[in-house]
């Protein structure tokens, strides 16, 4: 079974400019073509979190989508991440995974960030998503719901790769940090947080501190924080499946219904 190649693009966000961050974005990932399988970017990477939430709002053909989809196939690998989505009306914080042959998937956040005021801007998803992409199956979540366990839960080791783009606060990285290594833990799986780095439009500092972490809560990322860094890891599936087959305390797991 091949490694998968996967990159963490930890980049500072130009507020509410897509076409800025658009063109920079594509100036950094092009000279990856043929050296990853995975690009992730953070969590609303061509806006940030703002006041004019709406506004920027778009479809899953829009601006955002349609460079990503050119990326993807141009270059040859995937892409994931989150935008501004918007529906008659209603806005949503959509995650997406774009492959290179044209496939296009969405998950919409679950858990909006009542201190921060996200519940009056976005509406909640309730879908779970989780893509077969080179023989791996693929978990997205996005930021805030690294913080519910239950949301997360790995059953029957049904992925092996959880994602979390954020936009993660330099003031809470300590939590960030925690939680990441106990997801990778209790679902025996790798996990990959790609956070922004700089300043957003509600004077919030992010310091990156994106990461790669294997089943065994290891850290397999080396990115400095308070830079714009793309780091590229490849991740080997037999010896996930080795460490499951050896230590398979994924079957000890408590039954629950997520209503």
């Amino acid at each position: 079974m091949p490694d998968l190649r996967i990159t963490l693009a930890q980049v500072a966000i130009v507020g509410e400019n897509k076409a800025e961050n658009l063109r920079r974005f594509d100036e950094m990932i092009k000279p990856l073509s043929g050296m990853t399988d995975l690009v992730v970017f953070p969590e609303l990477f061509t806006t940030g979190f703002g006041m004019n939430i709406h506004a920027l709002a778009e479809s899953n053909d829009g601006f955002t989508m349609s460079a990503v989809k050119k990326w993807s196939k141009e270059y040859g690998f995937a892409v994931a991440g989150s935008f501004i989505a918007g529906e008659n009306g209603t806005c949503f914080n959509r995650g997406f995974f774009i492959t290179p042959e044209g496939a296009a998937f969405f998950y919409d956040k679950r858990h909006l960030f009542t201190p921060g005021g996200e519940k009056n801007s976005f509406s909640a998803g309730n879908k779970r998503l989780i893509v077969r992409y080179n023989d791996w199956n693929i978990r997205l979540l996005i930021c805030y719901d690294l913080r519910f366990p239950v949301w997360s839960r790995n059953v029957n080791n049904e992925y092996d790769l959880l994602i979390y783009p954020a936009n993660w606060p330099a003031a809470r990285q300590d939590v960030w940090d925690v939680l990441s290594v106990a997801r990778a833990l209790e679902n025996q799986c790798f996990v990959c947080g790609v956070n922004r780095v700089g300043e957003d439009g509600m004077n919030l500092h992010y310091a990156g501190h994106s990461f790669l972490i294997d089943a065994k809560g290891r850290i397999l990322s080396n990115i400095p924080e308070n830079t714009a860094y793309l780091e590229t890891i490849s991740l080997n599936k037999e010896e996930l499946d080795d460490f499951r087959r050896q230590f398979p305390v994924w079957k000890d797991a408590d039954d629950f219904c997520i209503r």
